[in-house]
């Protein structure tokens, strides 16, 4: 069993099976956040570590291949126990270093745009399996204090994998732990309604981002498969339901096609869908992928449609492109390193 995946009550319910008293958890879970081994544990009797040793195995990522951008990003290729890879990103800013993680080995949904979909997906990752990435990034990068922004936004859909990714934000968010704030973690989804709605009654306030990328129904379904079950109108009023309950503004994830998503229309209808709602348009730049056809606009058609939509009274701004010389969109690395083997 992998002791990465056991929350701070299971952990307990563990140790009283072997007769060890249950403040025990708490140091373990101390250990575990900061990367170490049983053999490392040494507030724990010998013979604890030793039926610890017995019985599980701790559960951390192990870096197979790190990939380094002028900017400071860095681009980390984990495997797991089962010999499966992820890809998680580290980004450093001004306003605090960011890392971006993981939720499947590959993805379901099709997205024609985003490499994750590629080879289809493998499986979920366990809590524990998400929590190890952090981990190990924040061992390389935190510099003595963790990493304060989580974004989940890599590889797979993150909803999709709905009870393993929130029993990881309750393990993150543990004060006694890593003590990250909900408001510093984001979530990205491309529309998965009911799990939205979930999401509103969770109780946890996370940053909503959703990847809406065309605001008409025809075009989204040319280019997002999901949106042959949810059309625009149905994601954008469970972000709305979502807002009413947390009252946190949620994200419009939105990546420019050139011809497709950046005209006049476009700019007119996301106003009428965002019409009197608290929310942001984050304007992303196509990452070019091998096999695609499809292109991001010029520079100059990029910032174009923002002053379309500022004109319009959205808010929005372009994302800063972090990582391209390395891979960074989620889901390059892996497939790269698949096409090798």
């Amino acid at each position: 069993m992998m002791l990465l995946d056991l929350d701070l009550n299971e952990l307990q319910d563990e140790l009283k099976k072997m007769g060890e008293p249950p403040f025990r958890a708490a140091q373990i879970r101390k250990w575990l956040s900061a990367g170490a081994y049983f053999g490392q544990m040494t507030n724990l009797p010998v013979t604890l570590r030793e039926k610890l040793q017995a019985s599980f195995f701790e559960g951390y990522a192990t870096e197979k291949k790190v990939l380094r951008a002028s900017d400071g990003t860095k681009k980390y290729l984990f495997s797991l126990a089962d010999e499966n890879t992820v890809e998680s990103v580290f980004m450093a800013n001004n306003y605090g270093n960011s890392v971006c993680l993981s939720t499947q080995v590959g993805c379901r949904m099709g997205c024609v745009f985003c490499a994750s979909c590629k080879n289809g997906l493998v499986r979920n990752l366990s809590a524990g399996e998400i929590l190890s990435q952090y981990i190990a990034m924040n061992q390389n990068e935190g510099q003595g204090r963790n990493i304060a922004n989580i974004v989940l936004m890599g590889m797979g859909e993150p909803l999709d994998n709905y009870d393993n990714v929130i029993k990881f934000l309750k393990m993150v968010h543990d004060a006694d732990t890593f003590g990250v704030s909900y408001r510093n973690i984001s979530i990205s989804t491309c529309g998965l309604v009911p799990e939205i709605l979930r999401l509103s009654d969770s109780g946890i306030p996370v940053t909503l981002s959703i990847s809406l990328h065309a605001p008409f129904d025809d075009k989204r379904r040319q280019i997002l498969p999901v949106a042959n079950k949810w059309g625009v109108k149905e994601v954008i009023a469970a972000a709305k339901t979502y807002f009413e309950k947390t009252k946190r503004r949620f994200i419009i994830e939105y990546a420019l096609i050139e011809g497709f998503n950046d005209t006049k229309e476009d700019a007119e209808e996301l106003k009428n869908l965002l019409r009197g709602t608290s929310c942001h348009i984050n304007l992303i730049p196509l990452n070019d992928i091998e096999d695609c056809n499809l292109h991001a606009p010029s520079k100059k058609q990029i910032y174009t449609f923002l002053a379309l939509l500022e004109k319009l009274g959205l808010s929005a701004t372009v994302r800063r492109s972090l990582g391209a010389e390395i891979l960074g969109a989620c889901g390059q690395l892996r497939s790269a390193e698949i096409g090798k083997t």
